[in-house]
């Protein structure tokens, strides 16, 4: 008997799913209501409810509003600062599940590839989970499975968010979210294509190919599928257990210094980043540096916006508002005023202001709880008085990026010059020097094919 494809499971799949979500989202979408029209309530509570259902359903709707937490406002206070520290609790799929999901991938026989592989699951991904194993030539992989049904759990879960995001938005302007959410909706939809994120660490292996202090693991690509990815077993320990033996603040400065590296050489380089800092997304190496170890979140941009990164920067250091109106243009932004980019500069400098003061330093002097936490509540209100702005899609990824890092290098507690790391990155910044390097670390990786810019 052929093997069932369990992602075709169609509407019936996909009802099952919004059943499972509808109350959930009503839910949330209700007390928001409530919340912006004065009716008080225990919103921590609530907050502490979303996030131990959001955690307990595998991916897609927690990973939405995970992203969605990192933007000033676009979610009340208590609902970010809980989604941004979720990380999916879902239960790993017994060892029936995944026989079924490996010859489903493999074919009937797919055990002969391997010497050994382990019947549970090592680690849990945002769309799949993890099982250590040994090929025949003794080589150590990792077999990232993805979970059954994905396909319309991807699909019934955006609706669901679009619903909870329309009711709010109806009740609170200060961010106009159709371009965010249509962002997100595509990078969530390209997670489902393993082969896809095989192309993407062949991508960065070739862009960090000269960071010593960056692994980024080999793919097996005879054993890597739409939904088998394959790879290089690489051994590291995650980051809370290694700062638990209380590291020198020289080995805590080298691990920031290769997180920075990791993201920020591809941005500036190739106008490439990795959307998704959260700390399951690496491991420390004995010798301090990091094994990158998830890439289903990488976005590609416009040169020009890249060159409006840097000049909103210099922008903000020189106190030139013309420049910084320029710059926004250059990310997307149309139709600011004075008044709303001035509130968007309080944000921006947030970012911004390690990397414009030459000395050394912790990464948020202030050493407020949630990173930027209090500012994105003044921005947010901010918004609202002067009309709301309608952030464009490539800025979803960049602030998120930034949010994720600031908070991990705080957890770290590096003190360095950050001003000069990033002054060293973009000295012979170029916008057709990096869309000639881009096209061909793109075509190298075999990921040509899946870009639409």
């Amino acid at each position: 008997m052929a093997e069932k494809d369990l992602d075709t499971t169609g509407l019936f799949g996909e009802f099952r799913r919004m059943v499972r979500t509808t109350g959930t989202v009503g839910g949330i979408a209700a007390r928001m209501a409530g919340h912006r029209l004065g009716f008080k309530g225990d919103g921590a509570a609530h907050a502490e409810d979303l996030k131990a259902i959001l955690g307990g359903l595998k991916g897609p709707l927690m990973k939405a509003a995970q992203l969605l937490a990192t933007i000033p406002g676009a979610l009340p206070d208590e609902y970010a600062t809980e989604l941004a520290q979720l990380q999916s609790n879902a239960p790993p799929m017994g060892w029936s599940f995944v026989r079924r999901r490996m010859a489903a991938e493999l074919g009937p026989d797919w055990q002969k590839n391997f010497r050994e592989f382990g019947r549970e699951a090592a680690a849990a991904a945002s769309l799949g989970q993890v099982h250590k194993a040994v090929l025949q030539n003794g080589e150590v992989v990792a077999c990232k499975l993805q979970y059954p049904d994905m396909t319309t759990t991807v699909e019934a879960d955006l609706k669901q968010f679009r619903m909870a995001m329309g009711v709010y938005h109806k009740l609170d302007n200060a961010i106009r979210q159709d371009d965010v959410i249509e962002e997100l909706t595509d990078r969530l939809r390209e997670e489902l294509d393993y082969k896809r994120e095989a192309a993407n660490l062949r991508l960065y292996d070739i862009m960090l190919k000269n960071s010593a202090a960056v692994t980024i693991p080999k793919t097996v690509d005879a054993l890597c599928t739409r939904r088998l990815l394959t790879m290089e077993w690489v051994n590291g320990q995650g980051l809370q257990k290694v700062l638990d033996t209380n590291p020198t603040q020289e080995e805590r400065n080298t691990m920031a210094r290769a997180l920075f590296e990791a993201w920020y050489v591809p941005l500036y380089r190739y106008g490439i980043i990795h959307g998704d800092p959260h700390m399951g997304n690496f491991t420390v190496r004995e010798d301090f540096g990091f094994n990158l170890l998830d890439f289903g979140t990488i976005r590609v941009f416009r040169p020009r916006f890249i060159r409006g990164i840097i000049e909103l920067c210099e922008a903000l250091r020189t106190k030139d508002e013309d420049r910084a109106a320029h710059a926004y243009e250059m990310w997307g932004f149309t139709g600011l005023s004075r008044e709303t980019m001035t509130v968007l500069n309080e944000w921006a400098s947030f970012l911004y202001e390690p990397l414009m003061e030459d000395r050394e330093r912790t990464i948020n002097e202030n050493a407020e709880t949630i990173f930027g936490r209090d500012i994105a509540g003044r921005v947010h209100t901010g918004l609202q008085k002067t009309g709301g702005v309608k952030p464009p899609r490539e800025f979803v990824l960049v602030d998120r990026s930034a949010i994720g890092l600031g908070s991990v290098f705080m957890r770290i507690g590096a003190k360095l010059n950050w001003h000069r790391m990033f002054q060293d990155l973009i000295a012979d910044f170029d916008e057709d020097a990096l869309a000639a390097r881009q096209a061909e670390v793109l075509k190298a990786a075999g990921l040509s094919e899946f870009i639409n810019k």
